[in-house]
């Protein structure tokens, strides 16, 4: 078969270099088209469904709203948990599905299950159903302040200029604008005036909404032409609205401007946002899902450079948020770490060959093999992300490994004589076929299993053993097409011979001697393992676990909440103080902050909200340190006001998947009372646990209300019925809006209220005048009680069951450790009582699901190598041997890992599983030469002259590999943190490889006496 290819490749030899041009072109093509994200696209399998039902209260909310419609969200296929948060007057129902579920399409089953289950609920009950995913938050966000304009003109200025502009950029799925206030013409009627005219803020509403009438009344044909004739009622000037007829008879007219005042005014606002302290207005910018978020952002960039006479002189745009700084960084970064560890290298093969034409052949197959695996990176949907440029920059030294396996055997066949006629080489290079293949796929099998791994851990690093089993595969062919064809070209004998010279020699001779003394004594091998193993369990043990990789993002979340019930006033009052506390760190470039608002544009309650900090770039303090910085003054500065910080992509996958805390006691217990009591105990106990920052104990009350109980018969007796009073109190204290006038581009509601000293204070509320069907009015104390009602707690439950969730952040310690020390507080007698139960959530259970996969694996992982290698070989005695030289190595891993003070997360554990093929890839070379040396007839000679034959191309490869990935390992450049433990895992073991395999695994061999 060797020889039938060699034979077909000799004839071919143009064709093939033809077509490695073409891969590279295409390579280039691709890649200059590719998408650039920060993570690869992911399904995230959760969709929230939102109920709002006005004020009703949290207990008649769960009964009647939230338990049949989570009830029914349950029971739909695929479904793995239901959680459900329900407050006064509304409820979000997270929904989770299975991973790899199409969301598409569950989605859809979620609104048909919803739409049967409306017709059971109350009455004017909305419903929202949202699919979770990344394109739900901002690519880019921008802020507007001035020293001269209020809220609504600044408001105007990003509604009806901005907003229109940005949506035409190719990609943008909307923008949104939070902050200010939309415009209004407010119609502030006197009660007095009202009263001394017979009239109520009703009669106002209803002559508003008859004078502002547009209607066709039909066509008219006149003097060959057709008209459509339109009667327009519409006011359009305050004076016109002003003089609107109320009433006219016989005492006369009264005119809107007899009862009221008339002026411009800002909606009622219920929420604030500043950015660096100052009033402000952001607009944020969100991609369609699959878009290039680095393309979105450079064109939102250069459009607003290229229109900023749209907006006044006073005026400052800024930039304070936005995600593909992070992306260009983080992708700049791994991208030049692949440079860089293709450059180091290529000055370890010239250090070693000491010819300039064997290097040349490697530094051409290295960037062709990367542009082939861009190409077909390309053609299956994959972007430029954190994962593949990662995969690229790990296969790195496994593709250097390949190709100096093979110019290592075409120089040795060169200088022993091979005929340097056309084709000759190539041939050379298919006798090397054999291990090649089995060298390609014990690498190539360990990724298999990652196929077929959920989770966000099978999410995240699929797209990265994708990218690394498609660069080895190509790998696998260049090295074996490629590299001969090259050599035929390049490669001359004295290069051969030059490569073969200098101090290889006397490192042979010296490796012979120690080998003939191993392999007499094999007991002294002890002295090389037993360190080794005892190393490993001890650098296992004291290695700290951890989920996902931890990075400097440049920027965090800090969430905040006040009192219950702090008004919105009093909430912005509080925050100057944090206002000024992020102004004075140095560190600070940025902020915006939204109150009674989310970043992602959900409303909350006016006591809490969010910030973003942006931070200057490097050099600075870690972002770590700088968050316990903010941290600590605010705890020290603002009493009373809990806070909570987060990186944004941490915060963001967090609320993606539901699990954004790293700590999460989940509390059950039949009885709300027993859990609204204990939560806070449990927080407070766990607050104590060293590392432990950012306890919350879940208990959130609504603010304080009042109720206004409608006496039934005594409204009867009035002639009015609850639900006129109801909508007579809303028009009153929240105002009615009666019309809208156009005004240019936009129109203008016009609102009919009472003036703000009238309804003050809960006695005005009680004396406020309605009125009854035949025209008489009453005071609401008449007809109706008020009373003040405390907050209600929000409610929880999980898969149907009531639950509380007392949650925290770690800084400072590893999640293995702080959770051990968690579970042992849980475990005290009489801390959790007797019909309460508690699991553990949160970020660490996400990783025991993931380490439990991983584990998996790991070990069909090896499994598969066996199989590979009893293939290769057909013999058990050859594949436990090279097994147990692979286990060494994983003992390498914890030794590098523990004295790295790397974490054991999902990054290193990934690692771990690729040294399992890696190890034997270089196993494979060395048996394959042991058998081939059949000439010797001692075994114990035949393991030495293996070793001697392979020292040169196995220290080669090992020390490629190694700087290849050096600058990822340490951690060089933004971003490149997601990617370090990685790296390092995978140093660890390649820096005991050439020991195990040179010198372990040839006593193993010898000891299990293989002929």
């Amino acid at each position: 078969m060797a020889a039938g290819a060699a034979r077909w490749a000799g004839r071919h030899q143009r064709s093939l270099l033809v077509l490695l041009v073409l891969l590279v072109g295409g390579g280039i093509a691709f890649g200059l088209r590719l998408p650039v994200a920060l993570f690869p696209r992911i399904d995230f399998p959760r969709v929230v469904v939102t109920l709002d039902a006005g004020d009703r209260p949290a207990e008649e909310m769960a009964a009647l709203l939230t338990y049949p419609v989570e009830t029914a969200l349950r029971a739909i296929p695929a479904v793995r948990s239901v959680r459900s948060t329900t407050s006064r007057g509304s409820a979000d129902i997270s929904v989770s599905f299975a991973w790899g579920t199409d969301m598409v399409a569950a989605t859809l089953q979620a609104e048909a299950t919803l739409a049967q289950v409306m017709p059971g609920l109350p009455a004017g009950t909305s419903t929202e159903i949202r699919r979770m995913d990344p394109t739900v938050f901002p690519v880019i966000a921008y802020s507007l302040t001035s020293p001269l304009r209020g809220g609504t003109a600044l408001y105007d200025l990003a509604y009806y200029r901005l907003r229109p502009l940005l949506s035409t950029v190719d990609g943008v799925a909307g923008v949104s604008v939070l902050g200010g206030a939309p415009e209004e013409i407010h119609v502030v009627s006197s009660p007095a005036k009202l009263e001394r005219f017979r009239l109520t803020v009703d009669d106002v509403a209803a002559a508003l909404s008859a004078s502002s009438v547009v209607d066709a009344a039909g066509v008219l044909e006149d003097e060959y032409k057709l008209y459509l004739v339109l009667t327009d009622a519409r006011p359009e000037s305050l004076d016109d609205v002003a003089n609107i007829v109320l009433r006219s008879g016989d005492s006369g007219v009264v005119r809107l401007e007899d009862v009221a005042t008339v002026g411009y005014a800002s909606a009622p606002r219920r929420t604030v946002v500043r950015a660096d302290g100052r009033e402000a207005v952001l607009f944020q910018v969100y991609q369609q899902p699959g878009g290039n978020t680095v393309r979105i952002a450079r064109d939102i960039k250069a459009l607003l450079a290229s229109s900023r006479d749209l907006l006044p002189g006073d005026v400052a745009l800024a930039n304070w948020y936005d995600q593909s700084d992070l992306i260009n960084a983080s992708a700049a970064s791994v991208r030049d770490a692949v440079l860089l560890g293709v450059l180091l290298a290529m000055a370890v093969l010239y250090l070693f060959l000491r010819d300039g034409r064997i290097t040349a052949i490697a530094a051409l197959v290295v960037p062709a093999v990367l542009a082939a695996t861009t190409m077909i990176l390309g053609a299956l949907g994959q972007s430029f992300n954190l994962m593949t440029l990662g995969g690229m920059a790990a296969a790195v030294g496994l593709v250097i490994d390949d190709t100096i396996v093979m110019i290592e055997h075409i120089a040795r066949r060169l200088e022993e004589g091979v005929a340097r006629e056309r084709g000759g080489l190539v041939g050379a290079a298919m006798e090397f076929t054999r291990p090649l293949v089995g060298s390609s796929a014990a690498t190539v099998v360990i990724f298999t299993p990652l196929a077929f791994l959920g989770g966000v851990t099978g999410a995240f690093f699929r797209a990265l053993s994708l990218t690394m089993a498609t660069a080895l595969g190509l790998s696998f062919f260049v090295a074996w097409l490629g590299v001969p064809l090259l050599a035929e070209r390049l490669m001359r004998l004295r290069d051969a011979q030059r490569a073969e010279g200098g101090p290889a020699g006397r490192v042979a001779r010296g490796y012979a001697r120690l080998m003939r003394g191993l392999l007499r004594r094999p007991a002294l091998l002890l002295l090389l393992v037993l360190p080794l193993v005892a190393l490993g369990v001890l650098g296992h043990r004291r290695t700290g676990s951890g989920f996902m990789p931890a990075t400097d993002e440049g920027g965090f979340i800090l969430d905040y909440r006040a009192a219950p019930g702090t008004s919105l006033a009093e909430t912005d009052r509080l925050l100057a103080q944090v206002d000024a506390i992020l102004q004075d760190t140095p560190e600070v470039a940025t902020s915006s902050r939204r109150t009674g608002v989310q970043l992602g544009g959900g409303l909350t309650e006016s006591n809490e909200g969010d910030y973003f900090v942006r931070l200057v770039p490097p050099p600075r303090r870690g972002i770590e340190a700088v968050m316990d910085d903010v941290r600590a003054r605010v705890e020290a500065t603002v009493p009373g006001l809990s806070i909570e910080m987060a990186q944004l992509m941490e915060d963001l996958i967090g609320d993606l998947t539901a699990v954004p805390q790293p700590i999460e006691i989940k509390l059950f217990a039949d009885d709300g009372l027993t859990l609204y009591a204990l939560a806070p105990t449990i927080a407070a106990r766990l607050a104590t646990v060293p590392g432990v920052v950012d306890v919350q104990d879940g208990v959130v009350l609504a603010g304080d209300a009042l109720r206004i109980r409608v006496d039934r018969d005594r409204a009867a007796l009035e002639g009015v019925d609850p639900s006129a009073v109801a909508q007579m109190l809303t028009d009153l204290v929240s105002g009615a809006v009666a019309t809208s006038l156009p005004r240019g581009d936009k129109m203008i509601d016009v609102r009919v209220w009472i003036p703000p000293d009238a309804r003050a204070s809960v006695r005005d509320l009680g004396l406020l005048l309605l009125r009854a069907p035949d025209g008489h009015r009453f005071p609401v104390r008449r007809i109706a009680s008020i009373e003040r009602v405390s907050g209600q707690p929000q409610i929880m439950r999980e898969d149907l069951k009531r639950m509380a969730a007392v949650t925290g952040r770690i800084s400072g310690r590893d999640l293995g450790s702080t959770l051990r020390d968690v579970k042992a507080l849980l475990a005290e007698p009489g801390l959790v009582p007797a019909g309460v139960y508690w699991r553990l959530g949160g970020l660490y259970a996400q990783q025991q699901i993931a380490f439990r996969g991983l584990l998996a694996v790991l070990l069909v992982a090896v499994m598969l190598v066996f199989l590979v290698l009893l293939l290769l070989y057909e013999r058990f005695r050859i594949a436990l041997g090279m097994l147990a030289t692979t286990a060494l190595a994983l003992a390498a891993v914890y030794v590098g890992l523990w004295l790295s003070h790397t974490e054991v997360n999902i990054a290193s554990m990934m690692g771990l599983t690729m040294i399992v093929g890696i190890v034997t890839e270089v196993s494979i070379f060395y048996v394959t030469e042991y058998r081939e040396r059949g000439e010797i007839a001692s075994p114990r000679e035949r393991l030495i002259q293996a070793g001697v034959n392979r020292l040169r191309p196995i220290a080669m490869t090992t020390l490629a590999a190694i700087l290849a990935l050096l600058p990822l390992a340490l951690g060089l450049g933004h971003g490149a943190g997601m990617l370090q433990p990685l790296a390092i895992a995978i140093e660890a073991g390649l820096i005991a490889q050439l020991p195990l395999v040179l010198v372990v695994l040839p006593v193993l061999l010898e000891l299990l006496r293989v002929e």
